[in-house]
């Protein structure tokens, strides 16, 4: 049974799902979304130009690593797949979600930075790699830089604006400080063997981070087990020399290591200010907007991601929060309060106990606000779009 991902090297989210693929040990070929079949026939299906798109083998169109992963653990594809990605723990569970949403939300800004403000050491990679998004033969400078000013755009989005510059650059040091002092003793993340918390986190350090010269220099030289980390999670072999003796376990819930704890603190610092602002902008518009209908997101065009519509910041929601001492202003996107969910609902589930030790765990990290954040309607993805759920009764 052979699977096609259509998505490409450049691309953050298809990192997310080409990672997993690889590690399940899942049988696929990738394909550029400039093939015909992808332009003339996917497209149409999933209605808007966006990757990565798996197609099964009986033909089903699966649009978003989030929903990729899901076919093959919680779907038809289970008996597919090598090992469970979603922790059995609560709590692992729940600090699984936490990374699996900030790898592919709350490191874009360093992802965008490093990408698109290093000319110098990137353009003519970029230029070359994004000639894989394109029909054979199509692919021009003119139209590059036509499409890299465009990304630019979209970065101001993500709060890649100039007096931001030297704190995003700051922060990202931090975070691989601190991930290299946790893959001093864990393979990955939550121990022995990845979750979807490294399948986030593979998002954008590996399209973005670790392949761009610019960032690809900067964890070589600072963070090399972030390096190691990064081609262990694409590779198919065990990748394990400096653990020859890890048993291929999960961290004791009850003894987490405190180089994890310091990781959600890290978290709590750069990414929960900014979740907290997109819920708060997120409910003033549904409250403002109670005319949208259940099903719908209520946009003039339903493919465009942000809250009110728009590719850049000019035209979406936005939101303003202080971030590391300074203001930052964002563009609201509601696919983040369905991961988010995530979280939430596999929370739900989980008996009393394990809730009261999930929630201490968050507390003392600053992550407890996360467990109760919601918008007033849910987040749905029908026909591969993010829509609103029905008003709460």
């Amino acid at each position: 049974m052979t699977y096609a991902l259509y998505g490409a090297p450049v691309s953050l989210y298809t990192g997310k799902a080409r990672a997993y693929l690889r590690r399940q040990g899942i049988d696929f070929v990738e394909r550029s979304p400039g093939c015909d079949r992808y332009l003339n026939e996917i497209v149409p299906q999933i209605g808007r130009w966006i990757i990565p798109v798996l197609e099964t083998p009986d033909g089903e169109i699966i649009q978003d690593g989030a929903d990729i992963i899901d076919h093959f653990e919680k779907g038809p594809g289970q008996n597919l797949k090598a090992f469970d990605s979603y922790p059995h723990d609560a709590t692992l569970r729940a600090i699984a979600h936490v990374f699996e949403m900030f790898g592919g939300e709350g490191l874009l800004r360093p992802a965008m930075h490093y990408r698109w403000n290093f000319d110098d050491q990137n353009l003519d990679y970029l230029n070359a790699e994004f000639s894989l998004l394109v029909p054979p033969g199509s692919h021009d400078e003119e139209g590059f830089l036509h499409n890299s000013a465009r990304m630019r755009r979209a970065a101001v989005g993500f709060g890649v604006v100039p007096n931001a510059f030297e704190l995003i650059e700051a922060g990202f040091e931090e975070f691989l400080g601190l991930f290299s002092l946790h893959l001093a003793e864990h393979p990955y993340l939550l121990g022995g063997y990845p979750t979807i918390g490294d399948f986030g986190l593979i998002a954008a350090l590996w399209a973005h981070l670790y392949r761009d010269p610019a960032p690809a220099m900067l964890i070589k030289q600072r963070a090399p087990r972030v390096g190691r980390w990064v081609e262990r999670m694409t590779t198919t072999e065990s990748y394990l020399h400096e653990f020859p003796d890890h048993d291929g376990s999960l961290v004791d819930t009850e003894t987490l290591p405190a180089t994890l704890l310091d990781l959600m603190r890290y978290v709590s610092v750069e990414y929960l200010p900014e979740l907290i602002a997109h819920v708060e902008v997120a409910n003033e518009h549904l409250a403002a907007n109670p005319q949208i209908k259940a099903g719908t997101n209520g946009l003039e065009r339903p493919g465009d991601r942000g809250l009110t519509g728009g590719r850049g910041l000019e035209g979406r929601g936005t939101a303003t929060f202080e971030w590391r001492g300074i203001e930052l202003t964002t563009a609201v996107m509601p696919y983040r309060f369905w991961l988010m969910q995530k979280l939430h609902d596999d929370l739900a589930g989980a008996n009393p106990n394990a809730k009261a030790h999930t929630r201490n765990v968050f507390r003392s990290c600053g992550l407890e606000k996360w467990l109760d954040l919601r918008t007033t309607r849910r987040v749905e993805r029908v026909n591969n779009l993010e829509v609103w759920g029905p008003e709460e009764t």
